[in-house]
């Protein structure tokens, strides 16, 4: 049976405002924001652009990893999404 994957991720959306979540599919999740029908934060600022992205192994590493980067400071996610190459 092939493992889940887990992904926090950043997203810069068209307003400029940056949105963090978590997925087990970030292609999927993309099309879902961009479409209009992902987080109901996303929904009026589309498109939105994937910045950022971390995986993990469970689920609780991942949601444990997205409450530690929602309290983050604007600042510092535009420094950890510079410290960042995007390979998706």
């Amino acid at each position: 049976m092939k493992a889940t994957k887990n992904y926090v991720y950043i997203l810069k959306c068209s307003d400029n405002t940056l949105y963090t979540g978590w997925t087990v599919d970030l292609d999927k999740r993309m099309k879902t924001h961009n479409s209009g029908n992902g987080a109901k934060y996303t929904r009026g600022r589309t498109p939105v652009i994937l910045k950022y992205y971390e995986e993990f192994e469970t689920k609780s590493q991942a949601l444990k990893r997205e409450i530690i980067i929602k309290k983050l400071t604007r600042k510092e996610k535009i420094s950890l999404i510079g410290s960042f190459k995007i390979d998706f």
